[in-house]
């Protein structure tokens, strides 16, 4: 049985149809197991007997839709890649902090090589596209107050909508929680 992420776009937890606890309960209504959240912006971990990740990416995005009224996109990731993606530290050592923050953009097309952009501004730097996860690599500097890029637009405009971002941080806590999946 496999163990899987689910990477929701578009979550505000402040929204009463988007809080993790009617999140898992669509995940568990498709008889997905061992269903867990991480965090309060739309990170869902489970384990499926189910092999085909894009037939389960739309599944769950049918049942995100019809059941919560979720239109956003579901991105849906392997433990092994996630794993893998972790272990080959694609940000060199760096620490994601205050100051800087290491982002990982999960594509849901996968393509096998992506055009990396022109970096947007001075506060961003592109580190790179990791093939085995999927994922475009940025670090954000955040250093300066009052000033933050608009990463997000720019993103959308790079690569359109079938995307989702999440911290470095935030894919650490996904990783742990699928290792710890029983």
């Amino acid at each position: 049985m496999g163990r899987y992420a689910a990477l929701l776009r578009g979550i505000a937890p402040s929204n009463p149809s988007m809080t993790n606890d009617k999140l898992r309960g669509v995940f568990e209504g498709l008889g997905l197991e061992s269903v867990g959240s991480v965090l309060a912006s739309g990170n869902i971990v489970f384990r499926s007997t189910e092999a085909d990740v894009p037939a389960l990416e739309d599944r769950i995005q049918e049942a995100l839709g019809t059941g919560l009224g979720i239109g956003g996109g579901t991105i849906v990731r392997e433990l092994t890649e996630l794993r893998d993606l972790l272990d080959r530290d694609p940000f060199d050592g760096l620490t994601h902090g205050r100051g800087s923050y290491l982002t990982v953009t999960f594509l849901k097309a996968r393509p096998h090589a992506v055009p990396l952009p022109p970096e947007p501004d001075p506060l961003t730097r592109v580190v790179g596209y990791d093939e085995g996860a999927g994922a475009f690599l940025a670090v954000i500097d955040n250093s300066e107050p009052g000033r933050t890029p608009d990463f997000m637009v720019w993103l959308d405009r790079a690569y359109g909508k079938d995307i989702t971002t999440r911290t470095w941080l935030t894919v650490q806590r996904i990783v742990r929680k699928l290792e710890a999946l029983t």
